[in-house]
């Protein structure tokens, strides 16, 4: 891929447009449409902070039309907090396809597809008020071209993926420290045929059993992807190479990443193979043994959606929801929810308005606000072309959220929520904990003593809040 800059875009005057449209006791919501100025393809998924904001990326706009890092509320007040290539030749980094994901200790952590000292990619860490500091410039032998974000595991450091570079130039596994210290974990395609993999396209999440687990776009035993776990020390096993079935029945290609849900599982996608060659949804043990969910475009014309472009995420109901970038009853895209059983159900069909003023091309993969709500963006359409950001609601009750998801008895923990004002009662698997209330979008506590791995209640004045997924409790 080349570094390519492209001609001025359109800019227009930024419009927020509250537009709904309902449907089944669902209500789609266009909170934001992009102008240009204010951003372009935003192709990342958002991630809710713990002032009650979501922050996001696009890949285009802002003041360089190099991309930028926004917040946005649930009301669709967006702010830009950076523009890249602000500084010389970029090195502040340029283009990013990442969510930026909040750290422990506030800020945000990402990368830039290109731009830093090589051109070749950063890692950056940028604070809600928007100071950028590059920690790593990729030079290609540690990495090259950083197509995702970061995850924080539960020893503080980030952990990535890069798509390119590396010792045979298919991409790397990496940590880093806040402070920036670099190391590689493994260089793709260092095995016989690459059957460790190659390119990888998503990023990592780490399992419960402290592992994490990422795919391969290519590469494997057959070159069609893999899904593998790595230890935080580097030690790499491949759990699935792709096209081992018959007739590529099992997915070809995974370009995004998995989720571990709370059954234990991982779920993940493919965007080619399977029974109609359009991509599968899968579930993987973590012991590497697959059962394929879905087969995309099972019906003519493919109003069930098509292309797998983004990750799913798992709601408070236990389902998974996601979003197709093509088809669907207008051919824009969708959004569905699929049971851990396969049951594949179609939410909304993007272009169902004028116009097409709700988007078209959903691009980022869907988060669930603690408010209930799904929220997400389309990478084209709304009032200007240039892109939205919508949110869905689908009855799904509010709940809380901690950060981070795992932690020592004494840790500090920080609980994310709505209304969390007033208050009563924290408790860790039923055990009660300190806690300080910081605002009605957080607060602050410790792991309590004789707690143990489960979720975590709040109750406030209005009832109880519970954690999506279980806090897990570490030695």
């Amino acid at each position: 891929m080349q570094n390519v800059k492209r001609a001025a875009w359109r800019m227009a005057v930024a419009v927020i447009s509250l537009s709904t449209y309902s449907l089944l006791a669902q209500t789609f919501t266009t909170i934001h449409n992009f102008s240009g100025k204010d951003g372009h393809f935003p192709f990342a998924a958002l991630e809710q902070a713990t002032d009650g904001n979501l922050y996001g990326t696009t890949y285009y706009g802002g003041a360089a039309d190099s991309g930028e890092v926004f917040r946005i509320s649930t009301a669709g007040a967006l702010k830009t907090v950076y523009s890249f290539c602000s500084q010389a030749n970029c090195a502040d980094g340029e283009y990013t396809y990442a969510v930026p994901v909040q750290a422990n200790d506030g800020h945000f952590y990402g990368t830039t597809y290109l731009g830093g000292t090589n051109d070749l990619g950063t890692v950056f860490k940028i604070s809600p008020s928007g100071t950028l500091t590059t920690l790593h410039s990729f030079a290609g032998t540690d990495g090259a071209e950083p197509l995702v974000g970061l995850v924080q595991a539960s020893d503080g450091h980030f952990y990535g993926t890069t798509y390119a570079g590396g010792s045979k130039n298919d991409g790397i596994v990496f940590k880093i420290a806040a402070s920036g210290m670099f190391t590689i974990l493994h260089s793709f395609c260092s095995q016989t045929a690459c059957a460790d993999g190659q390119n990888p396209f998503a990023g990592l999440v780490q399992g419960i059993d402290g592992n994490l687990y990422g795919t391969t776009l290519a590469g494997g035993a057959y070159g069609d992807g893999t899904v593998f776990k790595i230890t935080p020390n580097g030690a790499l096993t491949t759990l699935h190479s792709f096209c081992s079935q018959p007739g590529c029945k099992d997915g070809e290609f995974p370009q995004t990443g998995l989720i571990e849900a709370t059954d234990g599982n991982f779920y993940g996608t493919t965007i080619v193979g399977g029974a109609y060659g359009n991509g599968t949804i899968f579930k993987i043990t973590p012991t590497g043994a697959l059962t394929t969910l879905y087969n995309v475009c099972s019906q003519s014309g493919c109003p069930d959606g098509n292309y797998l472009y983004a990750p799913l995420t798992e709601g408070t109901d236990g389902n998974l929801y996601g979003i197709m970038q093509i088809g669907g009853s207008n051919g824009y895209g969708t959004i569905f929810r699929i049971t851990t059983t396969g049951h594949l159900t179609t939410l909304y069909s993007f272009c169902s308005q004028t116009g097409c003023g709700d988007g078209e091309y959903p691009a980022g993969g869907l988060v669930q606000d603690t408010n209930g709500n799904l929220y997400g963006t389309t990478a084209d359409g709304g009032a200007t072309g240039n892109g939205t950001i919508f949110s869905l609601s689908i009855g799904l009750g509010p709940f809380v959220e901690t950060q981070p998801a795992s932690g020592k008895v004494g840790a500090a923990i920080k609980i994310l929520g709505t209304n969390l004002t007033g208050a009563t009662s924290v408790a860790f698997n039923g055990i009660a904990a300190a806690f300080t209330v910081v605002s009605s979008s957080e607060i602050k506590t410790t792991v309590p003593a004789g707690a143990s791995t489960g979720g975590v209640e709040v109750t406030t004045s209005v009832g109880s809040l519970k954690s999506k997924t279980n806090f897990r409790v570490t030695p």
